[in-house]
């Protein structure tokens, strides 16, 4: 089954055409986030008017695509399918869901599994809290600044044998690196090669992506290497050929890949809907600057994600949206499964989450990328295991290691 206006269901659809869709969203595909007051504007106009649409024309779906809604949904399947309980999994946005659930129907839980721990309060929001992009105020930049800057200690500790970006103060390289595309974006030409520039907001999304997956450091080094070659001052860069070859590979770093149509109104339906934000989208520039002092690079990169939610601007609200408690007791215990160095969930929501939920049991996880399920064998087989007999006694298991760890000694790990 998918969520309301989602893949195969209702989907939701904000404008009339797919060109006057493009027009709408052009500025928030132009650049991965915005850096400048110019591009900064783009996306508010961007944002008010893909929040109006979606409040207007698709103003019935995304009136009723909360979590909330996706809950109780999942309870009618539940007994629609003869289940006196619910057996779930769910990672990332699937712990908020399971979360919800839990706590809405804390009695009909026979086991439930969640992994890459949205933090419900969080994202929620208060009055008090909504002024704060609701990503910042989940720690994803702070979980995405805290990745970054163990794997660079892991790579300077490496050395350049295994890991090519690594000097003597490998955290400061990058730091240059990023201080030379903000001030000039890389204009990337090769021959037979149409012309593109990479820029600083290309640098941290490109970053952010690469620590999603648990090997992304064999991408991320190699880049991060190219980058600061080519954009090193006169005399110290690469030959003309390493030139070429670090353009055709960052050229096929920045390709896009495919993605629904209607992702970014389905992404926007759901969230804006779940959580309280502040009333303006004008006030994003200053959002987005305090959280880059909390958080460098990832803060403004994950405060502009919500930015057409600005209250003013998304009108179509579900009444009904649950809110808490989120410290309901459950039938069943709650595996709760923290990755320590998942970049957009942060570990500190599993222990929260873990410490809130009276019937709950904390793995963590030395894991690497975005949620630990299928990342470690320790924790695939505590979870199969409990999935399987949910009133067994606690896993002995409290703590495991990601399969795949930063610059191991072994040949594929360069």
């Amino acid at each position: 089954v998918d969520p309301r206006g989602v893949g195969g269901s209702t989907p939701i659809q904000c404008f009339t055409t797919p060109a006057q869709r493009a027009r709408a969203e052009a500025p928030f595909t132009a650049v991965p986030f915005p850096v400048t007051p110019a591009q900064q504007r783009a996306w508010i106009g961007a944002a008010r008017a893909l929040g109006r649409a979606c409040s207007s024309t698709g103003r019935s779906i995304a009136s009723a695509m909360s979590s909330t809604d996706d809950a109780l949904d999942m309870d009618v399947l539940r007994r629609a399918v003869g289940d006196r309980k619910l057996t779930y999994l769910g990672d990332s946005y699937g712990s908020y869901l399971g979360l919800l659930y839990a706590n809405m129907f804390p009695g009909r839980v026979r086991a439930m599994v969640i992994d890459g721990i949205v933090d419900p309060r969080a994202l929620a929001g208060t009055p008090a809290t909504r002024d704060v992009p609701v990503f910042d105020r989940m720690g994803s930049a702070a979980a995405s600044d805290r990745a970054l800057h163990e794997l660079l200690r892991l790579c300077q500790r490496a050395g350049r044998s295994r890991c090519s970006f690594a000097t003597s103060h490998t955290q400061a390289r990058f730091g240059r690196l990023a201080a030379r595309l903000r001030a000039r974006p890389l204009r990337l030409a090769a021959p037979g090669v149409k012309t593109t520039t990479f820029s600083y907001a290309d640098l941290v999304a490109d970053t952010e992506h690469w620590l999603h997956d648990p090997s992304g450091y064999r991408g991320l080094v190699p880049e991060l290497t190219d980058l600061a070659r080519l954009t090193a001052p006169s005399g110290a860069g690469a030959s003309r050929a390493a030139r070429v070859r670090a353009v055709l590979r960052l050229r096929r770093a920045l390709q896009p890949g495919p993605a629904p149509a209607n992702q970014l109104e389905a992404e926007s339906g759901v969230f804006c809907a779940d959580s309280l934000s502040a009333a303006d989208a004008a006030s994003w520039p200053a959002a987005a600057a305090a959280a880059d002092r909390r958080a460098p690079y990832f803060g403004a990169f994950y405060a502009w994600v919500s930015v057409q939610c600005a209250g003013d601007t998304w009108t179509a609200h579900d009444p009904d949206v649950y809110r808490g408690p989120f410290d309901r007791r459950t039938a069943a215990p709650v595996l709760v499964i923290g990755n320590r160095w998942d970049p957009a969930t942060s570990y500190y929501n599993a222990v929260r989450v873990a410490r809130r939920l009276p019937n709950s049991r904390l793995i963590a996880s030395d894991s690497w990328g975005h949620t630990a399920l299928l990342t470690s064998a320790c924790v695939d087989n505590t979870t199969w295991h409990y999935l399987i007999h949910p009133h067994a006694r606690a896993p002995k298991v409290t703590h495991c290691r990601g399969d795949v760890q930063p610059f191991a000694a072994s040949p594929s790990a360069h």
